[in-house]
C-alpha cells in the first residue's frame, strides 16, 4: 500500500492571521505594482530639484564635516550600547564618590542599639520551615510561605539555573527564572537558586522581574528577604554599592509602598545602620518621586520609633521633598524632636541639620504652642551655627492656628 496524503496543515502564522482575500490580495499586489513603476521612473523636473536639494546639503555637511563625525561616532556607540548601560551611568553619579564624616560616623555609632535585631534572611525562614516540619510557617507580618514536595527534576532544574544567575553578566535569563514568581511556593524555588551567590547584575535582573509580577505584598517579602541583606552585605564588604545594586534600588521603587515597609523601615528598625547605608540608600529616595500617601506613612513611623542617627538623614530627606503633609505627620515630627529636650547626650550634627529644615519647609504648619515649645528645646540642644538660623525661622513663623484665628476675626466683621 502507498502512503496515506495528509491534509496539509496551513503554517502557525496563518492560525494566528488569516490570510487575506483572493480580492484583496489582486488590489494589493497591482497597487504594488504600480508602486515599483512609479519608483523606476522620475521625471526630469522632478529629479533637477532633488540633485539642486542634495548640492545644498552637501555644502553644508562640508562645512561641519569634523562635527558630523563626531554626532556620527557617538550615534554608533550609542546604539551598540543598551539601556543597562545607560542606566549604570545614570546611577554612578548617585553614589559614586560619596565622602563619609568620620566624626559623624562616631556620633552615629552612639546612638546604635548595643544588641541590634538581626536582618533575616529568605534561608533564615526557609530552614525554620524545615526545622519545623509544617505545612506553613509565619513570616513576620508579610504573610505565609508556602512549602511543597519538589519533584526531583524540578530541583535539578532550579540548580542549574543557581548555577546560571552566580556567573550571569548579561543577555537573557534562563525561562525557568522568569517564571518563578507566578508560582505559589516562589520563596522555596527561589530559595534553591541560592540568592546570596548571585552576581550583582543578577540580582538586578531579578528585582526588575519580581517588582512587575508580584503584588505589593509579595514584592515587600523580596525586598526584605533578598535584596535588603545582600545590598548591606555589599556595602559591608567594598564600602560602596555596586551599580548593579543601586539600579536594583531604583527599580524596587516601582513598588513604593513594598520599598518602604520591606528596605527603609527594617533598615532603620534594625537600629544599626551605619551613615554609608543611609546615606546611599537615601540618595534613592531622595533622586526619586514617591506618592506622597508612602513618604507620609514612612515619616510618620520613623518620626516614631527608636531614635538612631540614621533616622535624622530619612527625615531630612523627606522633608526636602516639599510635601503638603497632613497635620498628623507634622504633629508627630514635631514630637519627635521634643523628646530630646531631657536627653542627657550630644546630639549629631544630622539630628540639627533635620531640625533646621523641618522648619523652614513646615513652620506654617505648627501650631502656636508647638512654636513655642520647638523655641524652648533651643535652651536644651543648640548647635553653635544650626541653631540660631532655627530659632529666626521660628520667631519668623505664622503658625496655622494664627491663620484660623484671623480667618475667624475676618468672618464676625
Amino acid at each position: 500500500m502507498g502512503k496515506v496524503k495528509l491534509p496539509r496543515r496551513p503554517p502557525l502564522e496563518e492560525d494566528i492571521q488569516p490570510p487575506l482575500p483572493k480580492t484583496k490580495e489582486k488590489s494589493k499586489l497591482k497597487f504594488a505594482m504600480k508602486q515599483e513603476e512609479d519608483e523606476k521612473f522620475v521625471n526630469s523636473n522632478l529629479s533637477r530639484k532633488i540633485l539642486s536639494e542634495a548640492r545644498k546639503q552637501r555644502r553644508e555637511l562640508e562645512g561641519n564635516d569634523d562635527g558630523n563625525k563626531e554626532i556620527q561616532i557617538q550615534f554608533e556607540e550609542d546604539s551598540d550600547s543598551d539601556t543597562e548601560t545607560v542606566d549604570q551611568n545614570e546611577s554612578s553619579t548617585y553614589y559614586d564618590n560619596i565622602e563619609i564624616n568620620e566624626e559623624d560616623e562616631k556620633v552615629m555609632e552612639m546612638f546604635m542599639k548595643e544588641n541590634p535585631q538581626r536582618c533575616r534572611t529568605l534561608g533564615d525562614i526557609i530552614m525554620e520551615k524545615f526545622t519545623e516540619k509544617a505545612t506553613e510557617v509565619n513570616c513576620s507580618e508579610s504573610g505565609l510561605v508556602q512549602m511543597q514536595d519538589l519533584d526531583p527534576r524540578v530541583r535539578e532544574l532550579y540548580e542549574g539555573v543557581r548555577d546560571v544567575l552566580k556567573n550571569y553578566r548579561s543577555g537573557k535569563l534562563p525561562k525557568a527564572f522568569k517564571i518563578v514568581p507566578n508560582l505559589l511556593n516562589w520563596e522555596q524555588i527561589l530559595y534553591i537558586t541560592d540568592p546570596p551567590s548571585w552576581s550583582a547584575a543578577a540580582m538586578y535582573q531579578a528585582t526588575r522581574i519580581f517588582t512587575s509580577n508580584l503584588k505589593e505584598k509579595m514584592a515587600q517579602r523580596f525586598f526584605n528577604l533578598v535584596l535588603l541583606p545582600r545590598i548591606r552585605d555589599d556595602l559591608a564588604e567594598y564600602k560602596r554599592l555596586n551599580c548593579h545594586l543601586y539600579m536594583a534600588l531604583r527599580k524596587a521603587l516601582f513598588k513604593p509602598g513594598g520599598f518602604m515597609k520591606g528596605i527603609i523601615l527594617p533598615l532603620l528598625e534594625s537600629g544599626n545602620c551605619s551613615l554609608r547605608e543611609a546615606i546611599i540608600i537615601g540618595s534613592v529616595v531622595a533622586k526619586n518621586s514617591i506618592p506622597i500617601l508612602h513618604s507620609s506613612a514612612a515619616m510618620l513611623r520613623i518620626a516614631e520609633m527608636d531614635y538612631t542617627g540614621a533616622n535624622s538623614i530619612f527625615l531630612r530627606i523627606f522633608f526636602e521633598k516639599k510635601y503638603a503633609l497632613p497635620y498628623r505627620v507634622v504633629d508627630a515630627c514635631v514630637f519627635h524632636f521634643l523628646r530630646f529636650e531631657r536627653d542627657p547626650r550630644e546630639l549629631p550634627v544630622l539630628w540639627h541639620q533635620a531640625l533646621l529644615m523641618f522648619v523652614q519647609r513646615y513652620k506654617a504648619d505648627i501650631s502656636s504652642e508647638q512654636r513655642d515649645s520647638l523655641l524652648n528645646l533651643l535652651k536644651h540642644k543648640s548647635h553653635h551655627s544650626i541653631t540660631p538660623e532655627v530659632r529666626r525661622e521660628l520667631q519668623n513663623a505664622k503658625c496655622r492656628d494664627m491663620e484660623d484665628s484671623s480667618f475667624a476675626m475676618d468672618s464676625t466683621e
